[in-house]
């Protein structure tokens, strides 16, 4: 009896559906995507309507011969890819081959959510056709990222080094780092006071008020002067309660996770990137190896904008709330989410398979990050079914002379959904505090104590995190659920921008090629036309218009400025005068940083470094011609260079005054750089000691364990503080360094 043949994408994917169709079916890997545009050319035929030119992925041969194999022997071939864009065209590119290689009139198109039995089979049962459109949509979107990546990166070689390149969507999300980080620099915090004062009731018991108004109008104190005038006029009057306002606020479940906003969670809440969320969430749905029921995926599709539910999973976590929590936390109806803004709404929310297989079920069979990945995925699904939380609010106001103060407190009255989850530093977030206000009668006299002036500044804006810039990414409307993970590794790969302490900081290369894209391309790289763009692709995947018509769009905006290019543009023309041929030069990015070059060149190939980067001396020796180091910047960071070169090119990791803690090893901590650009301090001895620690280590014994040295770390909570890399004990900085660390 012929088999029939299942398609799917990865073999973890593959291994998971076979356990659950059995000996009548064959399931094997495409590997990913087996076609697409060619490498050494554009693959686009501009003058006759954007047509595609598609060839075989180099290295797809052997995986394409093995499914054509078990194509042919088929009775049926059921293509199985995602059921995003990117999958559809999977779909279309596996049904092109397989039907020119004799497997036309056998081919299905089945969808699922989720890596279920019942999924699965339900899909076999009900197969459709190809998408047309989504698969349309997939390929306007690759023709435009192509235009713009091989049209303008061959530009960016020209004006900078061979390796620069740019994105449709990166570049946006570039100039957005890079605009916040302009906003910062040119802030100017203000001065400002805030005035508290305690007052005393009936009860006894003292409570904090802030000073709100000044003779009717809201208060700003400017400055220290005026701050105290105010606190010594303060107690000059009698107070009352003046009024006393006492609410219930409600605070309503959260929407089962999208891809943005598990993104964003598992950032604020792990530290996990993008691409690792991604990587995570992509095992969980493909299936893990469970030792009662074996290969089963554990959450829905990870790559969604839409906070839709199937009935049959609200029905289950209904019972189980109602089971585990108690009828009372159960709302009489079915909670509804509203769908964000220009939601496809194509897949369900993110959430798990099933909400009866528990994260303490599964802990000692998954990994640690996938457990935490699971954990937060099943709460918040659970909770967004849960009814809301509910607090007690109150609000007194304190009147005396021209002044009113205000007291806030709010307290739970019923947790509701907070039982299960709650957000990672939200608005109402984890750091927040209940605050009980005592009982005051309205027009209640009270007794002034202590009035406490505070002086305050305003705040630059912050820096994005990965967490932050894709939500601002999200909210306009650039880049879709299966693009978000790569922006800011892209960005970073490219050394465009780097990452410190999860926040983004763009790099002087940054800032010079965003600056040669905007003088040349601003039409094109901003906000506006990028957004219009992706919600234009969208129509393409509803069928209301066509992808040529997207792409001619855009390509008759991008031809106008590609015409216009001026490469000389980035190279900065300088008053020096080559030492060699007496012709002015320019400074020019190369991969190790910017230098002055010769205009002269090819004839006269003089190059120098750029004043004010001249490398940095140091009181360290060479080793192997007595000359002085200098510190230079590479590709990988910073590092010691002979000040000899090129007669001496003997180099070496840049010493951080921290001996090796290994015993007997004799080694120097040094500053190093992984090729993602991320410092970290290794052994000098390396590969003899692979010592290595990712903060920077100080010369300090830990009081706990005797270990030699600690390291350097940094947290919301905390601030600034030591801790040991061997038993985690945490010291406080020393007063002296805490403050230094503050002034820089």
């Amino acid at each position: 009896m012929a088999k029939s043949l299942v398609i799917v994408e990865s073999p973890a994917k593959a291994r998971t559906i076979n356990k659950f169709l059995g000996r009548g079916y064959e399931v094997k890997a495409s590997m990913g995507h087996v076609k697409d545009l060619p490498k050494r050319d554009l693959g686009v035929d501009v003058e006759n309507d954007f047509e595609p030119k598609y060839i075989i992925i180099r290295g797809k041969g052997k995986v394409l011969q093995e499914i054509k194999k078990a194509a042919r022997a088929a009775e049926t071939i059921y293509l199985a890819p995602d059921f995003d864009r990117e999958g559809e065209a999977i779909a279309a590119h596996l049904a092109e081959y397989l039907g020119e290689n004799g497997g036309a009139g056998k081919i299905r198109r089945i969808l699922f959510n989720e890596i279920t039995k019942r999924a699965i089979l339900e899909a076999i049962q009900n197969p459709q056709a190809i998408d047309t459109n989504k698969v349309d949509a997939q390929q306007g979107r690759r023709i435009l990222d192509r235009l713009v990546g091989y049209l303008v990166s061959p530009l960016l070689w020209k004006a900078f080094y061979r390796g620069t390149s740019a994105g449709r969507v990166q570049t946006v999300a570039l100039r957005m780092v890079i605009e916040r980080e302009e906003e910062i620099e040119a802030f100017r915090p203000e001065e400002f006071w805030s005035i508290d004062a305690a007052f005393t009731g009936a009860s006894g018991n003292a409570f904090t008020a802030s000073l709100q108004e000044i003779g009717g109008e809201k208060t700003r104190v400017p400055n220290g002067e005026e701050a105290a005038r105010i606190a010594e006029d303060i107690p000059r009057h009698d107070y009352r309660a003046s009024e006393i306002e006492k609410t219930v606020r409600r605070r309503q479940p959260p929407a089962p996770f999208i891809t943005s906003t598990l993104q964003q969670e598992a950032s604020k809440r792990f530290g996990f990137t993008a691409r690792k969320t991604m990587q995570i969430a992509q095992g969980l749905y493909e299936g893990v190896d469970l030792k009662d029921e074996g290969p089963v995926g554990l959450i829905t599709y990870m790559r969604t904008d839409s906070t839709r539910v199937a009935d049959e999973a609200i029905a289950e976590v209904r019972e189980l709330i109602g089971r585990v929590f108690g009828p009372g936390e159960l709302p009489e109806k079915p909670v509804e989410h509203r769908k964000g803004k220009g939601a496809q709404d194509a897949h369900e929310a993110i959430r798990p398979t099933s909400a009866a297989r528990t994260p303490d079920s599964l802990k000692t069979q998954l990994t640690r990050d996938q457990f935490r990945l699971y954990e937060v995925v099943w709460s918040r699904f659970v909770a967004s079914q849960m009814k809301p939380a509910l607090y007690d609010q109150t609000k007194i106001d304190v009147r005396g002379g021209p002044y009113l103060f205000r007291a806030s407190g709010s307290v739970i009255r019923e947790k509701g959904f907070l039982q299960v989850f709650e957000e990672t530093n939200g608005k109402n977030g984890k750091n927040g505090k209940d605050r009980i206000l005592p009982e005051v009668a309205e027009g209640e006299n009270l007794r002034l104590g202590e009035v406490s002036p505070e002086q305050h500044f305003t705040q630059p804006p912050a820096r994005y995190t990965e967490a932050s810039l894709v939500k601002e990414l999200e909210a306009n409307g650039i880049g879709r659920p299966s693009t978000y993970a790569t922006i800011a590794a892209t960005l970073i790969d490219r050394k465009y921008m780097r990452r410190e302490k999860q926040r983004f900081f763009p790099t002087d290369l940054g800032r010079d090629v965003l600056k040669f894209l905007l003088v040349h391309f601003e039409s094109v790289f901003n906000v506006g036309f990028t957004a219009l763009m992706e919600e234009e692709l969208d129509k393409v995947e509803e069928g209301k218009d066509r992808w040529k018509d997207v792409v001619r769009t855009f390509y008759e905006r991008f031809r106008q400025d590609l015409d216009r290019v001026n490469v000389e543009d980035a190279k900065s023309e300088t008053e020096i005068v080559c030492d060699r041929c007496g012709k002015p030069m320019v400074a020019r990015w190369g991969r190790n940083g910017r230098f002055l070059a010769c205009t002269g060149y090819p004839e006269c190939r003089n190059t120098r470094p750029l004043e004010g980067e001249e490398p940095e001396p140091t009181n360290e020796t060479c080793d192997k011609c007595g000359g002085g180091m200098v510190i230079r910047s590479g590709r990988f960071g910073r590092f010691l260079a002979c000040a000899n070169y090129p007669a001496c090119k003997n180099t070496r990791s840049i010493p951080v005054g921290v001996a090796c803690p290994r015993e007997g090893c004799g080694g120097q901590l040094t500053e190093k750089r992984t090729r993602a650009g991320r410092v970290f301090y290794g052994c000098s001895s390396y590969p003899n000691c692979n010592f290595a620690v990712w903060s920077r280590p100080i010369a300090e014994k830990c009081e706990a364990c005797g270990f030699p040295l600690l390291v350097e770390k940094s947290s919301k909570a905390r601030g600034d503080y030591l801790e040991c890399p061997e038993c985690k004990a945490k010291k406080e900085l020393a007063a002296e360094r805490s403050g230094e660390a503050a002034e820089e």
